[in-house]
């Protein structure tokens, strides 16, 4: 990520609760924060309020407490994430973006804000009551028309965070979760492309996605479409961004490089510190440096 010149990770959450899989991906988000803030990097969270009426649903919480149950989530956010000097900020206060419209009312959001202060809030798509602005997201039935819709309404608000993305092609109706949301054709990259390139309004950019295989929204490297994703954010960000871009699209090999070197247990286990070494160095932008250490541990018999 951070040699194609993305300045962090905005990360789902679903909460504290031992519901589902919650628990796990809490864990697996400390873990994710540690590397980010390791790596001098930038984290923020989406929370996922949808986690409420399913946890009412299953008597889990009661109706009344909805506001309440929000109100301690952020709150732990903001003693444990809030303060960390890697959590993203926009006009000061924390960043802080919400999934979909079927969690929580406007009325509650407005209600858990009020209580809990000092945040920059995004909704999905349309500004809610209490929110600074919206953030944009792939429709998969109106395609790259849904982005040049979100710019028109968006050019009021105070701040909107618009979205790039590859394409959509879900596995849903395969395996029978329910029917597909549709597609977004790939175009041989023009997607990501256009949509990379629209116009800046907004408080940052956000790519949907690293990683969601289910939804075919990925840019991270696969035998598909190799680096090609990255290599074409690393150029825009180039292009477009006033602080300097240190790497080159041969550059995006050497972090496969070093997970194959992990990979192999005889130098995991006796290059861990070097390994890990390396890693920074490629983070802090010093490539000549950390290529050098991959290639002499390459060559370990």
């Amino acid at each position: 990520m951070r040699i194609a010149g993305i300045d962090g990770v905005i990360v789902d959450w679903y909460g504290l609760q031992q519901f589902r899989d919650y628990a796990l991906l809490h864990r697996n988000t400390l873990k994710l924060v540690e590397q980010v803030e390791r790596l001098g990097m930038k984290f923020a969270i989406c929370y996922e309020d949808q986690t409420i009426p399913a946890l009412v649903k299953e008597q889990r919480l009661a109706e009344a407490g909805r506001v309440s149950h929000a109100i301690d989530e952020l709150s732990w956010m903001k003693q444990h994430w809030f303060r960390s000097k890697s959590y993203m900020t926009f006009q000061s206060p924390p960043l802080l973006l919400s999934f979909g419209q079927d969690g929580l009312t406007d009325d509650e959001w407005s209600s858990v804000l009020s209580k809990v202060g000092g945040v920059s809030y995004f909704s999905l798509h349309h500004r809610r009551q209490a929110a600074l602005g919206a953030f944009d997201w792939p429709l998969p039935k109106q395609g790259l028309s849904a982005v040049e819709q979100f710019q028109r309404q968006s050019r009021d608000w105070p701040a909107a965070i618009p979205v790039a993305f590859p394409r959509f092609r879900d596995f849903y109706a395969q395996a029978k979760v329910h029917d597909s949301w549709g597609t977004i054709d790939d175009q041989d990259g023009q997607t990501l492309q256009r949509s990379l390139t629209q116009p800046e309004n907004g408080a940052l950019m956000q790519i949907a996605t690293w990683n969601d295989w289910g939804e075919g929204t990925q840019i991270e490297p696969s035998h598909e479409a190799g680096y090609r994703d990255l290599e074409m954010i690393q150029r825009v960000r180039r292009e477009r961004s006033t602080r300097e871009v240190p790497f080159a699209a041969d550059d995006l090999k050497l972090p496969g490089r070093l997970l194959n070197l992990r990979r192999t247990a005889e130098i995991r286990q006796a290059h861990k510190r070097t390994l890990d070494e390396a890693a920074l160095t490629l983070a802090q932008g010093n490539v000549a440096a950390g290529r050098k250490s991959i290639e002499q541990l390459e060559q370990t018999p």
